[in-house]
Formats: C-alpha cells, sequence, structure tokens
C-alpha cells in the first residue's frame, strides 16, 4: 500500500488528494515523502524475507504507520476533516501501527519479551 501511495505523491499528487503543487521546493518536498516512503518499504520488505531484519521492520513500521496516524489525528482537531482518502489513511495507518505493536509485544513471537 505504502509504495503506490508513494509515487502518488511524487509524480502526480492531484490524481487521488486535493492537492495542487505550485512550486519546483513543492515538487521536491514530495518526491522526498516519496524516497522516504519507498526507503522505508524496503526495509520492511526485507523484513518479510529475512528474519533478522523483521523485528526492526516492525518496528519502524509501528512507528511510521502510528506517526502518520496521530499526526492526522491531530489535523482532524486543527484543521477538520479532510477528504475520505486522508480519513480512510487514518484509520488504516493507526490500525497498522497497533497491530505492529501487538505483534511485537505478543508471547508466541521469537523476539518478543517473555
Amino acid at each position: 500500500m505504502v509504495v503506490p501511495v508513494s509515487f502518488t505523491y511524487g509524480f502526480n499528487p492531484g490524481l487521488q488528494f486535493d492537492i495542487q503543487l505550485q512550486t519546483i521546493d513543492e515538487h521536491n518536498f514530495f518526491k522526498a515523502v516519496m524516497g522516504l516512503y519507498l526507503g522505508f518499504s524496503l526495509l520492511w520488505i526485507l523484513g518479510v524475507f529475512k528474519n533478522e531484519y523483521l523485528k526492526t521492520a516492525l518496528i519502524t513500521n509501528a512507528i511510521f504507520m502510528l506517526g502518520l496516524g496521530f499526526g492526522r489525528l491531530l489535523s482532524f482537531i486543527f484543521d477538520g476533516a479532510p477528504t475520505f482518502g486522508y480519513q480512510f489513511g487514518t484509520i488504516a495507518e493507526l490500525l497498522l501501527g497497533f497491530y505492529g505493536i501487538w505483534v511485537l509485544t505478543n508471547k508466541n513471537t521469537n523476539f518478543a519479551e517473555k
């Protein structure tokens, strides 16, 4: 889910979101966000295929998703309700973040604290 969103942010954010970039700096910012999303996606994919990266992938995914989700909640409070895509994203990010924490703390995993 993060990879397609990253390309949308990087190359055509107006396609899915109510965003119209006007300056080179704005385009640069969204391409940097795309790179950040792609970099973390690579780490998370490594965690799926290489067990030694799994815990790091879960921790970074939980922090990444909860950071986005809570930031969006702040926006709800201070800025009002965004479009449906961002509302859906908020719910999905919070669910994925809390799921990551649950996996990390579940006693049935080989890396959770007993």
